[in-house]
């Protein structure tokens, strides 16, 4: 744990936030599908995205908004239309909901950031939104957080939220998020939403470095299923209003800012992970020895990622064969004389040589990690060392279950 305490309170713990969830109609189940984040005042913006070059029109506009004007006030997101892959239309419907909110809140559009989530190739439900606009905005509160993390969700089983404060010049900071995500999950970037709050004053560049950091630790080092969504997001906001002095440059203050940015990207990321489509168990992968930060992460998202692995570890078996050909084909050179692997306590294999283990201790272990599901006793330890050097690194996934199939087989049916 850092310098920072967890508090309640999400995206709204923060000062100077308001947040709403409702259920405008834009999901077929009738569940909260419309989600509005507000800061009361301007608040410095950032963003990481989508690599896929086949990228909803929130993505778009968000990255076009961002490069135009490094601040916002407020975060729409509707869940039930990806609105992604729907041409010219789909980009007129972003401008029109941006436009739409803008003229609800008395604010300009150019203050307006835009997510989606849901189907590919189907459009935002315009008639719908424009009925649930007025309504997401007078449903606005501080205590709103809950109501928005339940109204991004779609295959997720659970929300997730997060909020930590620490002290910078004597005075509290915090930092809440929200996310969702399930399926469509893989490094850079993955059907993933996420919504940072933050009540300091940083400079723009500086906020857009550090996320751009806490992304690589965090969102960037998860897979579920090895794909890349067309929406992922990942936006954040500082509005100044903890009343602190700014942050311009890196420095203690900086560094204990970034960290506890990077760990409220974590936990969201694991949460992602750990709620992964027909998911048992969380795995965590650990890394060192490595040349670098850079490489000891490669190789442990690579072994997080590998279907072999995966349902080795849904079929409750100590296969150490697949997590060392994993780390050999992350496309990091390192002597096998050096491997090592530990599953949780059991050492597996060391110096490039197998070692006697007890096989059914191991499988043990990882049922009772199965049946800790949503607890932080559901996870899966595997410990990685290839060498002498000062890297380390982390990603986390899930296991790969027979419900993973069948909730993709029927997704759009």
């Amino acid at each position: 744990m850092g310098d920072w305490r967890e508090i309640t309170g999400g995206v709204t713990a923060a000062r100077g936030y308001r947040a709403a969830g409702i259920t405008a109609g834009l999901k077929p189940s009738g569940l909260p599908d419309l989600a509005l984040i507000l800061s009361d005042a301007d608040a410095i913006a950032a963003g990481v995205f989508t690599t896929s070059h086949v990228k909803a029109a929130c993505v778009d506009y968000c990255r076009q908004r961002l490069q135009a004007k490094h601040s916002a006030r407020a975060i729409l997101c509707n869940a039930g239309q990806a609105n992604a892959a729907t041409g010219s239309q789909g980009v007129k419907d972003a401008l029109e909901s941006a436009d739409l909110l803008a003229k609800e809140l008395g604010i300009s559009p150019e203050a307006i950031l835009l997510a989606s989530t849901g189907v590919i190739g189907q459009r935002i439900k315009m008639d719908i939104l424009r009925g649930g606009i007025p309504k997401v905005v007078a449903a606005l509160s501080e205590t709103g957080s809950d109501a928005a993390a339940g109204a991004i969700i779609t295959t997720d089983l659970v929300t997730k939220s997060i909020a930590l404060e620490t002290t910078i010049g004597d005075r509290p900071v915090r930092i809440g998020g929200i996310a969702k995500g399930s399926g469509m999950i893989h490094p850079n970037m993955a059907t993933m939403l996420a919504f940072v709050t933050c009540d300091a004053a940083v400079a723009p560049t500086l906020w857009q470095q550090m996320l751009t950091r806490a992304a690589d630790r965090s969102f960037n080092s998860i897979t579920v299923d090895g794909d890349t969504s067309t929406n992922d997001s990942l936006i954040a906001l500082a509005n100044g209003q903890s009343r602190t002095p700014a942050i311009t440059e890196m420095g203690a203050e900086a560094e204990r800012l970034e960290a506890m940015l990077t760990a409220v990207c974590q936990h969201l990321a694991k949460a992602i992970a750990r709620d992964g489509e027909g998911a048992t168990c969380l795995v965590e992968v650990q890394v060192t020895g490595a040349q670098d930060e850079t490489a000891a992460r490669q190789i442990a998202k690579t072994i997080a990622g590998s279907s072999l692995v995966k349902s080795a570890i849904f079929g409750r078996d100590p296969n150490w064969g697949r997590i060392a050909g994993a780390a050999g084909r992350a496309g990091v050179p390192f002597e096998q004389d050096n491997l090592q692997i530990k599953l949780g306590d059991f050492l597996l294999f060391e110096n490039g040589q197998p070692l006697p283990f007890d096989k059914a201790a191991a499988s043990a272990y990882l049922k009772k990690a199965a049946s800790g599901a949503y607890l932080k006793e559901d996870t899966v330890l595997i410990s990685v060392s290839v060498g002498n050097g000062h890297g380390t690194g982390q990603a986390w996934g899930c296991d790969l279950s027979y419900d993973y199939v069948k909730i993709n087989a029927e997704y759009t049916t």
